[in-house]
């Protein structure tokens, strides 16, 4: 992942970014080793009395080799997370318990988890389950990217894959997928980086992360051109193609969707207001739905033919109206500026 790589503009509508590196290995930090209380509400703290031991907030990092998985841990810890890289996954519990007995000095936890550690990598599931016996609070990132990019990065270090073997490293990204396959559909969080540098990936983390208080849902709202490819971690898809391409309007074609103009021609076109009002109200039931269903993170895209006009413009003021209903929320313009 590299700057030139970059193609995405993003821009929070609420909450800060950071800069960093991408793509560098980071080890994790020794746990504190502090006699205190077993994981869980209610258990005294070993001989000093101390009740109510604090479980820490869990994050667990996986994903792809290459997709920046260690720039999302160390922009984590840059936020005050205590960071372990590469636990294998039956000692998470452990790490989580270690965190409890430090009496509220380690809140948070980030855990790497990947395909080096691939031989406790079965055991994952298992711990989750313990985790959720235990009330621990707990989320998974999941950092995705295209084939493409991911053989770029590899050979721009001149480093094999992990799993490719005696392969290519195709090969070994074909088998990361599928052993990775079943964890990413349970991720909270899917981050597809092919066109993000460093510094979007550390904004898209901060964003999410940085917040001192929790919302109850954080939503990203992206606009993007249909010939450039669908985003892979789209959860929800608007076609804005319905509506008349200002592209054909001489005046308007230099411009994009944050340009007043153009913004005004989209909107003034029939059915624009209405469409935006009851997609609006949609979103708010399927909120609700996600909130029920424990799930707080969603990715709006809304796309054009180029991602220029239309789709810009309608991403500027659906991402304002989930902002004035209380959604915290990240806007994103992947193709602006890419013909």
């Amino acid at each position: 992942m590299t700057e030139n790589d970059a193609r995405e503009e993003e821009r929070p509508v609420q909450g800060r970014g950071t800069h960093g590196e991408a793509g560098e290995d980071h080890a994790g930090r020794e746990a504190p080793r502090e006699d205190g209380a077993q994981v869980g509400t209610g258990i005294e703290t070993a001989g000093t009395g101390v009740p109510d031991a604090v479980i820490p907030e869990l994050v667990i990092i996986s994903g792809m080799s290459g997709a920046g998985r260690s720039t999302a841990a160390k922009c984590l810890e840059d936020l005050g997370w205590f960071v372990v890289d590469n636990l294998p996954p039956a000692l998470i519990p452990t790490m989580v318990e270690l965190g409890a007995r430090s009496q509220g000095n380690v809140a948070r936890i980030a855990v790497v988890v990947d395909v080096r550690g691939r031989r406790f990598f079965d055991n994952l599931r298992e711990s989750l389950a313990d985790l959720e016996t235990r009330n621990v609070t707990r989320r998974i990132v999941f950092l995705e990217s295209s084939d493409e990019a991911l053989v770029r990065r590899f050979e721009s270090v001149r480093r094999p894959h992990p799993l490719q073997g005696d392969g290519r490293i195709v090969d070994g990204i074909d088998a990361e997928r599928e052993l990775l396959r079943e964890l990413r559909g349970d991720a909270d969080l899917v981050i597809d980086t092919s066109s993000l540098n460093v510094h979007e990936l550390r904004a898209k983390m901060d964003a999410q992360f940085a917040g001192e208080e929790e919302p109850e849902l954080r939503a990203t709202v992206m606009s993007f051109g249909f010939k450039y490819g669908l985003p892979v971690d789209a959860d929800l898809v608007v076609d804005m193609r319905f509506l008349p391409n200002p592209h054909w309007v001489p005046e308007l074609r230099p411009f994009t969707g944050l340009n007043e103009e153009v913004s005004a021609y989209v909107f003034n076109q029939p059915g624009a207001k209405e469409f935006l009002d009851r997609y609006a109200e949609l979103l708010q039931l399927v909120a609700a739905g996600y909130r029920r269903e424990g799930k707080r993170y969603v990715t709006i895209a809304v796309g054009c033919t180029g991602g220029k006009h239309r789709s810009v413009a309608t991403a500027e003021k659906l991402a304002a109206r989930l902002a004035s209903q209380g959604v915290e929320t990240v806007l994103v313009h992947r193709d602006m500026g890419r013909e």
